[in-house]
């Protein structure tokens, strides 16, 4: 286990609401830029991270739907999480890439789930220095997929001092 899955483990006891809410909390506290965009950690696992945003008026555009970059913000903290909850702690994690086609006008509150095989998580944990390609799915209210993200996450050891 790492620190991220050790923080996540802390709330696992508790009741489905202050489960999310703690998780939220505690998570968006340390990655300050989910926190005060008001992203929800619903699910966090090694295999599968599920984030979601409301619809609300400091995230949305100019037409009243979430902003572009509050779309990409969902699909690259899910998949960073699910990489995250995997990578050893004696590795730092990098977004090498996040290649994303708006396909078409998103409706209401938006969710992403990010998924890792079982082959995907041991390679993760075996690799020293690697990469891995994260499937992830973006929907709006309605279960409708606006956007198709491709996400590249790649890890490398820490330098010691």
């Amino acid at each position: 286990m790492n620190q991220l899955s050790n923080l996540v483990a802390q709330f696992e006891k508790l009741p489905e609401a202050q489960k999310i809410a703690g998780m939220s909390k505690a998570i968006g506290g340390f990655v300050k830029f989910t926190g005060f965009a008001g992203v929800t950690y619903e699910k966090m696992s090694p295999n599968e991270v599920i984030v979601s945003l409301p619809n609300k008026n400091e995230v949305q555009n100019h037409i009243g739907q979430l902003h572009a970059a509050a779309m990409i913000l969902l699909a690259e903290t899910a998949t960073g999480m699910v990489v995250g909850m995997n990578v050893p702690d004696d590795r730092i994690m990098l977004v090498k890439s996040l290649n994303t086609k708006f396909v078409w006008r998103s409706t209401g509150a938006m969710k992403a789930i990010a998924t890792l095989s079982q082959e995907q998580t041991e390679y993760i944990l075996q690799t020293e220095k690697g990469e891995v390609l994260v499937p992830v799915t973006v929907l709006d209210e309605t279960g409708a997929e606006p956007i198709k993200v491709e996400a590249i996450w790649a890890w490398i050891p820490k330098k010691k001092l």
